[in-house]
């Protein structure tokens, strides 16, 4: 077990929570924030398409880093795309969750 790690997570998880004055967040809602704010549009409700596209836009930016993926640009609404440049090892669920945790703390520290 990874106590720095661990104690990295949960304090993004606490500051996120505090500042979103929400109850404990979600890997998965913490990729939906990511995923709107790298959309950059005004805070709105969107529908469930969107919801999924927001999801995949924070993936795709959370493992730019990591070679995984590229930015193709903004289509005219302004969503951004994404080319997958290298596939993801085969991974169990564990260390999937794990690699996006390390990926979204990564993220937080470079912004």
């Amino acid at each position: 077990m990874d106590l720095a790690f661990d104690k990295r997570w949960r304090d993004l998880v606490t500051a996120l929570s505090k500042r979103f004055d929400a109850g404990a967040l979600d890997l998965n809602s913490i990729l939906f924030l990511i995923g709107v704010q790298e959309l950059g549009q005004h805070a709105r409700d969107f529908k469930k398409d969107e919801k999924v596209a927001l999801m995949h836009i924070a993936i795709c930016v959370v493992l730019l880093p990591f070679g995984y993926y590229k930015e193709l640009g903004r289509d005219a609404d302004g969503w951004p795309h994404f080319e997958r440049v290298n596939d993801l090892p085969p991974l169990g669920p564990d260390e999937q969750e794990r690699l996006m945790k390390e990926a979204v703390l990564a993220y937080f520290e470079a912004h």
